[in-house]
């Protein structure tokens, strides 16, 4: 199986790819809504390819409020009709309620947590499994790929980028939470 470093050294006019590989991935994540974006769209990418994905994020970032979690969490029914009527996004009843439904999880978090990142700071490290059980607890639609996915994707987990990937010592450099 090529390793996504791999796939965009050889794949160069693949530029969705690139650029998230090179400016997103792997890269530790600050903000509640950039979070909670990274968390929707990896529970929208299942089933589907990642590139699928790419494409579709700037209509996701519009779609969701800029995935406001306080917005998000607030949407009844007319929201969910306007979403599931977008062809801009992934239109999935299931992945829609799950966004919904998370947002109002994520907000019930920060009076214990403060964030969704204070939540995944004082569970850190576990192990995949531990992190998938906790998530599974705590969240709709979540996997070991989802989990897996979203926390090599926001720094929590090692192994998104290779060591021989240039991308790898910029990571690094920031000091994500696989680091600590």
């Amino acid at each position: 199986m090529t390793s996504y470093c791999e796939y965009v050294l050889t794949h160069p006019e693949d530029e969705l790819n690139r650029h998230y590989h090179d400016t997103e991935y792997g890269f530790p994540l600050e903000h509640e809504h950039a979070l909670f974006e990274r968390f929707v769209l990896e529970i929208n990418q299942a089933g589907l390819a990642w590139i699928t994905i790419l494409k579709k994020q700037p209509n996701f970032r519009q779609a969701y409020d800029g995935f406001d979690v306080d917005r998000v969490a607030g949407y009844g029914e007319n929201d969910r009709m306007r979403l599931l009527s977008d062809a801009g996004i992934i239109r999935n009843r299931l992945k829609i309620n799950a966004a919904i439904e998370n947002a109002r999880r994520i907000r019930e978090l920060r009076s214990e947590f403060g964030s969704f990142k204070g939540w995944l700071d004082i569970h850190h490290p576990l192990s995949r499994e531990e992190w998938t059980k906790l998530f599974k607890q705590t969240f709709l639609f979540t996997g070991g790929e989802i989990v897996n996915e979203f926390l090599l994707s926001t720094g929590y987990l090692p192994g998104a980028h290779e060591e021989d990937c240039p991308v790898y010592q910029q990571v690094a450099a920031l000091n994500p939470p696989w680091r600590r």
